[in-house]
């Protein structure tokens, strides 16, 4: 494509090491549609005759048809898919030749990926709109599921499990909102940029824009060529997107072994041993945690890519997609993964209810009773845990207190404050905005299923 500049042609070394067919042929159909935007501009503008657009067009949409019956390879000889597509529309039809009029492979490259990755994005919010869809569905299921909180690793206070769903619910709309950007964030056209200062020919920039779908044209030629900031907002939102599964998944693993116990994992997520054959290990929640790391490291490469790079384009701008398009994959299938193990979740109930009697979960309750008979809270806060430090020395849960041991260590101690020291009671007590009350969390489905 450049040989009239060059004595020789490029070295077969440096082509294998240049070329990028490995990377950017999976966005054929978004470089094809493209062109064909650029070809029906060319045509309308009078850069080329009507003819001669129809022309390019019909051939255009017969190296579509090649490809999409395995009847056409791809040389590494011409690098990348662009210059591949162009060379054989040429085959085709001659006045291919004319199809790279006023533009450059800086703006068509950027044009084609931006096509290829709002298609991709708009699939995503599909498959999270449907992991969503099932944490609803798990909250309504468990709503009366009583489990232990958690913080430090320790029992905190006791919590409906449908309350911890929606917490996956809120966390994951986040991504939702950020996917949403990072859509926006590639809703410019860049055709007509060229290599990076427009073009002297009289092109339409708002037609490409338009036909393409865009809701405008890029601003300025130079960034255009230069930006890669809808990828990085992309990546951003595929790390966090990935960080909370990792979280998520490390509850359930640990919830599923045999010392908590309370969550059953379904056996056609899980597998087994070649040894040990009582084994069921989370193998799909392992490996979602364990490809957390790629997609964060995909990040910061693009990020170091960028660091150093003056304006405007520059050859280190190839390797912007390698890593872009492992953590599309990823998460795309992580996301469809994750959605149809939580669809089939369960819970062992009695399990988690005898884990709750192995911590003094109730502890703040009995602090937040004596409260409400004017103990100011410091002064409860201390009585309660001297009473959790004798139970500690003794060995003997809340539950197995005599109501005589509890007026020895909580004077105001009375009826009362027994009947409300159940895990179901203090879940049901904590009906603040927001809390993990029954009530509060029927209402905060009811919301996430308006919000879906």
């Amino acid at each position: 494509m450049w040989h009239g500049r060059f004595r020789h042609d490029t070295a077969k070394i440096v082509q294998e090491f240049t070329q990028s067919l490995d990377i950017d042929w999976r966005m054929y159909e978004a470089d094809i549609q493209g062109s064909t935007a650029h070809v029906s501009m060319l045509g309308k503008t009078g850069i080329l005759d009507h003819e001669e657009a129809a022309k390019i067009e019909a051939g255009l949409q017969a190296v579509l048809q090649e490809i999409r019956e395995g009847k056409f390879t791809p040389s590494e000889a011409l690098e990348d898919v662009h210059m591949n597509i162009e060379a054989r529309l040429t085959e085709i039809e001659p006045l291919g030749a004319k199809l790279h009029t006023a533009r450059s492979r800086n703006d068509q490259v950027a044009t084609t990926t931006r096509l290829y990755l709002r298609t991709r994005l708009q699939a995503l919010k599909d498959d999270i709109r449907e992991l969503l869809r099932v944490i609803v569905s798990n909250a309504e299921r468990h709503i009366n599921v009583i489990i232990p909180g958690y913080t430090h690793m320790q029992q905190a206070q006791p919590i409906s499990l449908g309350h911890y769903w929606l917490s996956w619910f809120e966390a994951f709309s986040r991504d939702r909102a950020r996917l949403d950007f990072a859509l926006d964030a590639l809703d410019e056209c860049p055709l007509g940029a060229g290599a990076l200062a427009g073009s002297t020919l009289p092109v339409d920039r708002m037609m490409t824009s338009e036909l393409l779908g865009f809701s405008r044209p890029t601003r300025n030629s130079l960034d255009t060529v230069a930006n890669r900031d809808y990828m990085a907002d992309f990546h951003y939102f595929a790390s966090m997107f990935m960080l909370h599964v990792s979280r998520l998944c490390t509850d359930l693993i640990t919830w599923n072994t045999q010392e908590f116990a309370f969550i059953v994992l379904p056996d056609e997520f899980c597998t087994g041993s070649s040894m040990m054959p009582q084994k069921k290990n989370p193998d799909v929640l392992e490996l979602s945690r364990g490809k957390t790391g790629q997609v964060v490291g995909n990040m910061l490469d693009l990020l170091m890519n960028l660091k150093g790079l003056p304006m405007t384009y520059n050859r280190d701008l190839q390797e912007d997609k390698r890593g872009l398009w492992a953590s599309l994959d990823t998460v795309e299938s992580v996301m469809k993964i994750i959605a149809a193990l939580l669809e089939h979740v369960d819970v062992d109930e009695e399990a988690a209810l005898r884990g709750l009697t192995k911590g003094y979960p109730l502890a703040t309750d009995i602090a937040e009773y004596l409260v409400m008979k004017g103990v100011p809270f410091r002064e409860a806060h201390a009585q309660v845990g001297r009473l959790v430090g004798w139970c500690v020395e003794n060995g003997l849960a809340f539950s197995e207190l005599t109501f005589e041991q509890w007026k020895e260590h909580i004077p105001e101690a009375d009826p009362a404050m027994m009947e409300i020291l159940t895990p179901r009671e203090s879940v049901r007590r904590r009906d603040t905005y927001g809390g993990t009350g029954f009530a509060q969390v029927l209402r905060q489905i009811e919301e996430a299923k308006s919000r879906l």
